[in-house]
């Protein structure tokens, strides 16, 4: 057994059953030694930032790590902007770098770099492998750092892939979540209690099933709002659970929002931020006179934290039943593809148990409560804020739940990131249901130039914003990349076609033509 073979046995003994892979010359032996393991599935992308996007999307919808094989710095490079999605959106995700031989490093070959370096950016765990018989200690480390909800990096030079290791020992991983502090839970509970106006703060695994009907309970007790932050990584919804409100994107409505609760409890969310800073607002978006408890960070397990603080309120059960807001019998609106004709339409006809990866920004602004008390469902948005994570995060979701639809809402510009998604997704035959937003351009930008006073950019300004010249035929590139695609117009298209792109096997993309308010 070699370095490689030993990397993979400890990988698969630990639960990794799937390899997003774009390998280069430093990574042979690893990609030599997966036709021995037949328990860990290889997936090419064609671009790192494929692979690294697809084991976000994995980790989102299992909470357990799927691996990223990256080949030296300029890979690990080129899959950093959806790691930087990863890791605001808490998920597990082990990444695997090649690296030049231990001995080769100091000549500085062309591909050399400080790897290390590069990998801090994002990795809340990272090492670089010093020997070939620590290569199992190593990977369970990797793992176990993983599984607490971060991105974990391990760096293994290829002299040490390709070395004996016979006898060997395989190590297990171990999560390591801090233990919870009781003093501050309780803390917690005196201010939902003790103020008229609270609100709970949810975020990681605190929006998964178990995690919001402790919310439940909690709210049922106590009357405190359930907030999300603006793009949560991952969501469960529908059925019994409750409404989460999402805190707006726009910094006046979201001030506008939090100046309505005198205290708050924060569980496994980011103390809440304007996204960008903008003159004359603060950029804290919970004012300093307000009380605020952290009960759980992203070291802590919220979902323990949850149940913990249920346990506190006399509360301990809340019968089962539709979430706040419910909203059966939607219905698909008549007429052209505005945004809330889109998220509408996709909010009446989208199944039971469907996947959702929400990257349509200002198309989609009106899903998420068009959407609300829908069937169960789970929901996924750009939690770091780096364009062009939908494709590649369908392709790992719908790894994940093969039996699940997946319907990825997706912005044109963004799309351009990530094109090669569609090639993996074609070659797997994967069940994902790309609904491209075509409106021509860039148009949070145009938002942005407007809130800034620039109503009418000039030409130079306009062509930062358009990407009409030339028009990009996207029925014609996704063809071309193996998934079929069809172009609608209005709504009654588009019902049309996302019936029959959800009922029918492997990928479909649906270019919508959205006329902007």
């Amino acid at each position: 057994m070699n370095g490689a073979e030993l990397l993979l046995r400890t990988a698969a003994v630990n639960g990794i059953d799937i390899c997003f892979a774009n390998a280069g010359t430093t990574e042979i032996p690893f990609v030599a030694a997966l036709d021995g393991q037949p328990g860990i599935r290889a997936v090419l992308g064609l671009f790192e930032g494929v692979c690294t996007g697809a084991a976000d999307g994995y980790g989102r919808m299992l909470g357990r790590p799927a691996m990223a094989l990256l080949h030296l710095g300029p890979g690990f490079a080129n899959g950093i902007a959806c790691l930087h999605n990863a890791r605001r959106a808490n998920t597990p995700v082990v990444n695997i770098i090649g690296e030049h031989a231990s001995w080769h490093r100091d000549a500085d070959p062309p591909l050399n770099m400080d790897i290390a370096s590069l990998a801090g950016t994002v990795s809340g765990w990272k090492r670089t492998s010093r020997g070939a018989r620590g290569l199992s200690r190593d990977m369970a480390a990797v793992i176990g750092a993983a599984m607490t909800g971060k991105i974990a990096s391990l760096i293994v030079p290829i002299d040490y892939q390709w070395s004996d290791c016979r006898n060997v020992t395989v190590v297990r991983a171990v999560p390591d979540f801090k233990p919870f502090d009781a003093v501050l839970i309780e803390e917690a509970a005196r201010v939902l209690k003790g103020n008229k106006r609270t609100a709970m703060i949810l975020g990681g695994r605190a929006l998964r099933h178990e995690g919001l009907m402790a919310a439940k309970r909690i709210k049922a007790a106590t009357g405190c709002g359930l907030l999300a932050n603006s793009f949560p990584g991952y969501m469960d919804r529908g059925g019994p659970l409750p409404a989460v409100a999402r805190i707006p994107y726009f910094p006046e409505p979201a001030m506008e929002l939090m100046d309505g609760y005198d205290a708050f409890v924060i569980a496994g969310a980011h103390d809440p931020v304007t996204f960008f800073g903008y003159h004359g607002i603060p950029g804290r978006l919970i004012r300093k006179d307000r009380k605020k408890v952290v009960v759980a960070t992203e070291d802590h397990d919220p979902i323990e934290v949850l149940e913990h603080l249920a346990g506190l309120f006399a509360v301990a059960h809340v019968p089962a039943g539709p979430g706040v807001n419910n909203a059966p019998g939607l219905s698909v609106p008549v007429g052209p593809l505005t945004p809330e004709a889109v998220s509408l339409t996709i909010a009446a006809l989208q199944p039971e148990g469907a996947v959702v990866v929400d990257e349509g920004l200002t198309t989609s602004f009106p899903y998420y409560p068009a959407s609300h008390g829908l069937a169960s469902h789970c929901y996924m948005t750009i939690a770091g804020g780096a364009i062009g994570y939908g494709m590649p995060c369908s392709v790992g979701a719908a790894f994940a739940a093969p039996e699940r639809p997946v319907i990825n809402i997706q912005a044109d510009g963004s799309a351009m990131y990530t094109v090669q998604a569609l090639w993996t997704m074609a070659r797997e035959g994967l069940n994902v249901t790309t609904l491209l937003c075509n409106n021509g351009g860039y148009h949070i930008i145009d938002v942005e130039l407007e809130r800034a006073g620039l109503k009418s950019p000039g030409k130079s300004a306009r062509g930062l914003v358009d990407i009409n010249g030339p028009v990009i035929d996207w029925v014609m590139l996704s063809r071309g990349l193996g998934v079929p695609a069809v172009k609608v117009e209005d709504t009654g298209g588009l019902a049309r076609e996302m019936k029959k792109a959800i009922t029918e096997p492997g990928p479909h993309l649906i270019e919508m033509i959205v006329k902007n308010p």
